[in-house]
This record gives C-alpha cells, structure tokens and sequence, in this order.
C-alpha cells in the first residue's frame, strides 16, 4: 500500500476523527496488526496538538489466555491502576482513539459466561467514569486489516493479497482516494442535511417493514433528533466518532417498540459470529429472540442487564451506500452497520436529546433514553425495506423506498 495514501488516511483520522486540541492527551488503543500505521497516526496526532499520546497494543490471543487462565474473582475486580486512568481520562477530557483490526472469529472458545459476569461486576465501577466523558470529550473508531480479518473478507486470497484488498476496501469506504478532509466536509453537510429534513417532520412513530419479516414500529423521544456525521463536545469541539460513516441516527423512546425484526447481515460480539437472528418486542421490550448460530451468545447479549432488552438507537442507511455497493460483508460493526439500515440494543445516545449539555444524565434518562452497559448494533437493511413516519400533526411520510431514502 502507498505511504502517500496510508499519510492521508492517517492525517484523516487525527485531524477529521479525533481533533484533538493543543495540550489534549490521546489514548490510542490498536491491535498489533499495523505498527507502522498507529506510529504515522501517532506521528499525525502530535502534529494536530496532542500534548501526549498513549498507546496500548491489544492481542485476541493474550485475551482469550487471560479469560481462561484467570480467575471470575480476578476478571471481576478493576485494579486500583486501571481505575486511576479511568478518573485521569474522565477529569482531563482526553480524547480516545480505537483502531479495530480484530479477527471476527478472534475470540471463539472462549467461556462467554464467565467474560459477561465479568463485564457485569465491573461496570458499576467503570460507568460513572464513563458518564463524566459522555458529551465532554472527542472519540474516534477507526479500522485497519488484520490478517485474520482480512482471509474472513476475501478468504480464496492469499494472507498479503487479502491484506491489500482490505486495506483498499477500508481507504474507498473512508473517502481517503478523494480530498479526504474536503469530502468529510462534504458528507457531513448532507448528511446534516438529511437529519434536518427529518427534524422538521415532527415524527411520532416509524414503520419498519420488509419482506423477510420484519414488521416493527417503535415511538420516538419528542425532544430527541436525529444526527448524523460528526458531533460537538459540550466545548465545541468538532469531531467524527466513525470512519466511515453512512447513517442518520436517532434514540427512540424506551417502552415503544411493537413488532419483530429479522437481522440482514452477521454480527460479531466478542470475537464471534451471531447469525440470522430476529428479535421479537412487546412494550418496548424484546420478549422473544433466536439465532441459527451462536443462539447463547444472543441470549447473553439480552440478559447483560436491565437495558439489554430495549431499543436504544434507530439508524437509517442507504441500502447504495458505498460500503454496501463493495459487495463485502465485512464481518466488522463499523463497516456494517454503515452498509444499510440498522437498530442498537442497549444504551441510548444522550447526544441525540436537544440541549443535552444543559441537562443531566438523569433528566435525559427519565425523557426516555435507555440506559445500558451493553450498546450493540444488529444490521436490518434490506433491497426492499420501507420506513414509514407517522408525525404528530398526523401527515404520514415515506422516508424510505426499496432500501434508499425516499426523498
């Protein structure tokens, strides 16, 4: 791959993802697939004004040894090290950066019991630090390959054609072959665009219907919005939390959910595929699910908590978004949940709530946020999906036709 394209996509990512400002820390979290990649993103975010940037390499191999080898006491604690950068994020508003290269099959046999006790116990813990960033601060997903991933999206290639095949995939998706900073500006004013249109409609409910099943309407937040593109700290600092991004997205009302729908594409969680599941609501809550593959995997996903069982985002993607028109199914979120329509289970976006930084988190909970520790993405876009919006000065309007925006 071409240094002069992997600079651009690098500089992308510092000064369009993250933007951090003069004096700000980094905390930049990678696989060890790409090292002299996260250096060049490294090298770009001290350029952007990072005052420190902190790498931590990560390894599904040392985290599958770390889940059998360790004891649930041991899984279940946060050391008062880990803790301590937990609060120094938190009061410094430093900025986060991930770059996903994971093996989606990366994490398979081990005990997903003993990972989601884990994750249950501690959260308690983990969550107020989170709830300090929520809205403060500028975060960043991003992907680079991985040789594992890269075999699961072009498995009759070899490791290193598969490597540059996925490289190319990602740099099309995040728009770098163009002016990359002129063509986010570019996408993040139609996508804002887009959710304008959406705002002045008033919308009450959606429809979400298509021919593999899927027949769900779910009741919206009246002071919610749906954003898309990039987001504003509560200092108005401007910043993309995906590369890429596709999706015009909105959190629902908890409690207003009636119907079923059919997941379109797999999806992973925690280093393994769920596939052709649909989940089944009643008074907001899923009251049925199931899997053809990795069905316990669902189950556990659902049982995490309270909140696991409740919608908290409603995204609409063009079924001709240019990930989806790649023709690959990437086995990765960030990828395809921009590839069509999708739903999140879990926690809910404060952001999406007018005025949000002039509220709390409880008085954005009891407008109907829902409140997780899980937030997990399931793709339903489909050739023929349809959005219906019913509004509350009783116009009906189609949002979407055939999988595409309808207007």
């Amino acid at each position: 791959m071409q240094k002069t394209r992997l600079r651009r996509y690098a500089k992308l990512i510092a000064k369009m993802g993250v933007n951090p400002q003069k004096g700000q820390d980094v905390f930049l979290t990678a696989g060890l697939d790409q090292p002299e990649f996260v250096a060049m993103v490294t090298d770009e975010l001290y350029k952007a004004g990072a005052r420190k940037v902190i790498v931590k390499f990560t390894s599904q191999a040392l985290s599958k040894l770390h889940y059998r080898h360790r004891s649930l006491k041991t899984l279940s604690t946060v050391d008062s090290f880990e803790e301590a950068e937990l609060r120094y994020m938190a009061e410094h508003c430093a900025c986060r950066l991930f770059l996903d290269s994971d093996d989606p099959d990366g994490l398979k046999g081990v005990n997903m019991e003993k990972v989601a006790r884990s994750q249950q116990a501690t959260y308690p813990v983990i969550k107020p630090y989170r709830d300090m960033m929520d809205g403060k601060h500028q975060w960043c997903i991003a992907a680079v390959p991985g040789a594992a991933w890269a075999k699961k999206v072009f498995p009759g290639e070899r490791t290193s054609t598969a490597v540059e095949k996925l490289w190319e995939a990602i740099l099309s998706a995040a728009r770098v072959d163009e002016d990359p900073v002129a063509a986010w500006e570019a996408h993040n004013e139609n996508l804002k665009n887009r959710c304008e249109y959406l705002n002045n409609l008033g919308i009450e409910t959606i429809e979400l219907r298509s021919g593999n099943g899927t027949d769900l309407r779910i009741g919206m937040i009246p002071e919610a919005i749906f954003c898309g593109g990039g987001e504003t700290t509560d200092k108005g600092v401007f910043f993309n939390p995906n590369i890429p991004t596709e999706e015009c997205f909105i959190t629902p009302m908890r409690g207003k959910a009636e119907g079923i729908v059919y997941s379109s594409k797999p999806l992973c969680h925690h280093g393994q595929l769920i596939e052709n599941f649909y989940f089944r609501f009643e008074g907001g809550k899923v009251v049925e699910a199931h899997a053809e593959k990795n069905d316990d995997l669902l189950q556990k996903i659902i049982n995490m908590d309270e909140g696991a069982r409740y919608l908290g985002e409603v995204a609409l993607v063009p079924y001709n978004s240019p990930i989806n028109l790649s023709g690959l199914i990437f086995y990765n979120t960030l990828f395809d949940e921009n590839a069509c329509c999708h739903l999140a289970l879990g926690a809910g976006f404060a952001d999406t709530i007018r005025d949000c930084h002039g509220k709390t988190l409880d008085e954005i909970h009891a407008l109907g946020v829902n409140d997780s520790m899980v937030h997990k993405d399931f793709m339903i876009g489909t050739a023929d999906f349809s959005v219906i919006a019913h509004c509350r000065d009783g116009r009906t309007v189609e949002i979407f036709r055939d999988g595409n925006w309808a207007f």
